[in-house]
């Protein structure tokens, strides 16, 4: 069976790629250019951070995201979302996974805080191969939308 990729934007902080390295499968950091600029061969996740922590001028969703989410191939196999944020934003903690996943219609599949807690890594596992089950048993016929 196929794991779903995950295809992630971590900060200088990195504690997004802690989590996203901890999680045992395929994983590629949009901060390298080489993968920001990719297309993906399938289905794949999306993890991003949000950092908005309280200028509705400035947009939360990071940069290489937006760059990678501007090929039509990358919007169009993306099935899911995940995310990263601080619970000290308030009411943008989580912000920019909600913002693409309500702007793609995907759904989020999970949200932690910070660099997430061992009980988050294994929840994200268990979901993730509970995806990887799904696309495998649907592989012929895609039921995401396109984009």
């Amino acid at each position: 069976m196929r794991q779903t990729p995950i295809y992630y934007y971590s900060s200088a902080s990195g504690l997004v790629r802690t989590f996203a390295e901890r999680l045992g499968r395929p994983v590629f950091d949009l901060a390298e250019r080489e993968h920001r600029l990719s297309e993906v061969d399938g289905p794949w996740v999306l993890l991003t951070p949000s950092y908005k922590t309280g200028n509705d001028r400035n947009d939360t969703v990071p940069e290489p995201v937006r760059r990678f989410l501007a090929s039509p191939v990358n919007r169009r196999r993306m099935v899911a979302v995940m995310g990263s944020g601080n619970r000290n934003f308030g009411r943008h903690y989580q912000m920019a996974a909600r913002v693409i996943a309500a702007r793609s219609e995907r759904p989020i599949l999970f949200e932690f805080e910070l660099a997430g807690t061992p009980w988050d890594v294994e929840e994200c596992q268990r979901i993730m191969a509970d995806l990887d089950a799904a696309l495998d048993a649907n592989r012929d016929e895609p039921t995401w939308p396109s984009a």
